[in-house]
């Protein structure tokens, strides 16, 4: 008898023991965000560049000359500020991003300060969705600088040892900004320019597009913060998988939120990910590094600290619906390595990134770890190469 996917998850999620407060509580939290509507209607990929790329483009050129760190610092606010408690209540810091007005008695000592400003590296990579920036610090102490000046505040605030990347999603880029002015002031002629641009300012502010940026930052650490011993692997090998990992798992991230609508903080957005990330990084899913990755190596147990226990949501699941949320990621890792293996086997021994990203948006995390995820990833296989 045909079961509707509400009831098919519900029942997988009590198969795994779930109670029905878990239940109900895993149903909303492993909810399918994503938008199948472009892949229906037929795409041309990649996608056009967003407004903010050609900028960048000219960033990545000066940086060529000066350094990424001064071509970035020129433009990006926060980079005029250290990293200090209470820093986001600070007038100046207040007027900086707010309003673009940068403190008057700045000195080099006064802005951020890297350990290694001089190894920070930008560069401008192609996706399925069009290209985007991508700004890659050396060592993780620098990252961490850098993502709490870009997306903290410029706030002292922690940030998990699993974490070494992130997507920052419209950015909000001065730089772009005063550009916009210096146009608009040449072209003016108002008697009083400052209360001109103050009035055009106004019309800029709905056009997002005009200031607003998507940036990868990545540290070239360790992936997940698991160690290359614990995969069998050299050091210097397992940084150059890592980085390779981490560029693709945050441009898997943008390719779902410009193509299927949908970027969310939650394990069904991360299993997508990764999975991409590594079938490009090795050229097969590997379950065992996926479930390193997330701290259940060892699975039943879990290990404290895993990347696993950064998604656990907003409010936080309860320990029994994180226990069945476990259950799940175990057995969809191994499942999606089985099916992606015999699924590429099937189609001229090839998954193309659009139809393996395409097929994943289309299941849920209790799809996935169900024991018929291969003839579900056979029913979405007509996704065209």
């Amino acid at each position: 008898m045909f079961m509707d996917k509400r009831a098919f998850r519900k029942r997988v999620l009590q198969d795994f023991g779930g109670s029905t407060p878990e239940v109900n509580e895993l149903l909303h939290y492993n909810t399918n965000h994503f938008d199948q509507t472009p892949f229906q209607s037929g795409l041309s990929l990649p996608l056009d560049d967003e407004a903010f790329v050609p900028v960048w483009e000219e960033y990545a050129e000066e940086a060529s000359d000066i350094g990424v760190f001064e071509a970035l610092k020129k433009r990006l606010i926060q980079f005029q500020f250290p990293i200090a408690e209470g820093m986001s209540t600070k007038n100046a810091y207040q007027l900086a991003v707010r309003k673009g007005i940068t403190p008057g008695n700045h000195t080099k000592n006064m802005g951020l300060i890297l350990n290694a400003p001089e190894q920070l590296q930008l560069l401008i990579h192609q996706t399925l969705a069009g290209k985007i920036p991508v700004v890659i610090a050396s060592g993780r102490e620098d990252f961490v600088t850098l993502l709490r000046a870009l997306a903290m505040q410029n706030e002292p605030k922690r940030v998990p040892m699993s974490q070494g990347a992130a997507m920052l999603v419209g950015y909000n880029n001065w730089g772009r900004i005063r550009t916009l002015r210096m146009r608009f002031e040449h072209e003016s002629r108002e008697e009083n320019p400052e209360s001109a641009w103050r009035r055009h300012f106004k019309t800029i502010v709905p056009q997002k597009h005009l200031y607003q940026d998507n940036i990868i930052l990545l540290s070239n650490d360790y992936y997940s913060g698991v160690s290359p011993a614990q995969l069998g692997l050299g050091e210097s090998e397992w940084r150059k998988i890592s980085l390779a990992i981490r560029l693709e798992h945050e441009s898997t991230h943008y390719v779902t939120k410009r193509i299927f609508g949908s970027m969310h903080n939650n394990l069904l957005d991360e299993l997508i990910a990764d999975c991409i990330a590594i079938v490009m990084a090795i050229g097969y899913f590997d379950a065992k590094w996926f479930l390193a990755f997330m701290g259940l190596e060892s699975y039943p147990a879990y290990r404290e600290g895993g990347r696993l226990q950064n998604y656990i949501g907003t409010p936080p699941l309860s320990d029994g619906a994180f226990k069945i949320l476990q259950h799940l990621i175990y057995h969809g890792a191994l499942n999606l390595e089985t099916a992606t293996r015999r699924y590429a086997t099937t189609h001229a021994q090839s998954l193309s990134t659009y139809r393996l990203v395409t097929i994943l948006t289309g299941l849920t995390l209790e799809e996935l770890a169900h024991k018929g995820l291969g003839e579900k990833m056979h029913r979405h296989g007509s996704v065209p190469y």
